[in-house]
């Protein structure tokens, strides 16, 4: 008697419970992804690592996405947290252990790095120059490939790594020193 019950319950449970169809559940249509140096995932003692959305280009320019001379969240959704986990060099300026808000500023032929000690950004829209830690103004190289999602990633270099940014035919690379 306690099984018949039993499955009874369970059955009334399914009845009951609201369907979930395919068409019902929103997937972001800009997905989180992360970079991390080292980039052996076998490797866990990591020095740095970023998180952030991959926007797509469908078929818009990324002047009109990332506005010249406008700070920009680097990607979709939420602004980039870039964790040190050890003390390091923007270019050349000391940058503590911590996370940091990484935002840039295009600009033509370069593009200014920021890390900013703002955390939990949505955007740029609340972007304050007063907590930047550090900058960096780095070139910007065109390339004859055009790449549809934003992406990073790191490269080992001589004593830290470098941050390569793609998107569409531009290129960033911006130095991380140990």
């Amino acid at each position: 008697m306690k099984n018949v019950l039993m499955t009874a319950m369970v059955a009334l449970a399914f009845v009951a419970a609201p369907s979930l169809n395919a068409q019902d559940f929103n997937v972001d249509k800009s997905p989180m992804d992360q970079a991390a140096f080292p980039t052996n995932y076998k490797e866990a003692n990591k020095d740095i690592k970023v998180t952030y959305s991959r926007p797509q280009l469908k078929g818009r320019e990324i002047s009109k996405l990332a506005p010249e001379g406008k700070v920009w969240r680097l990607g979709a959704n939420e602004a980039v947290e870039v964790t040190l986990y050890k003390d390091m060099k923007l270019g050349t300026t000391p940058v503590k252990a911590g996370t940091y808000t990484m935002y840039a500023m295009p600009n033509g032929k370069e593009w200014t790095v920021i890390l900013s000690s703002d955390l939990n950004v949505w955007g740029s829209y609340f972007y304050k120059p007063e907590n930047d830690v550090a900058r960096i103004t780095v070139p910007v190289t065109m390339e004859d490939e055009s790449i549809e999602y934003f992406g990073m990633e790191f490269t080992p270099e001589d004593k830290g790594a470098h941050l390569h940014m793609a998107w569409g035919n531009a290129r960033v690379e911006v130095p991380f020193y140990n």
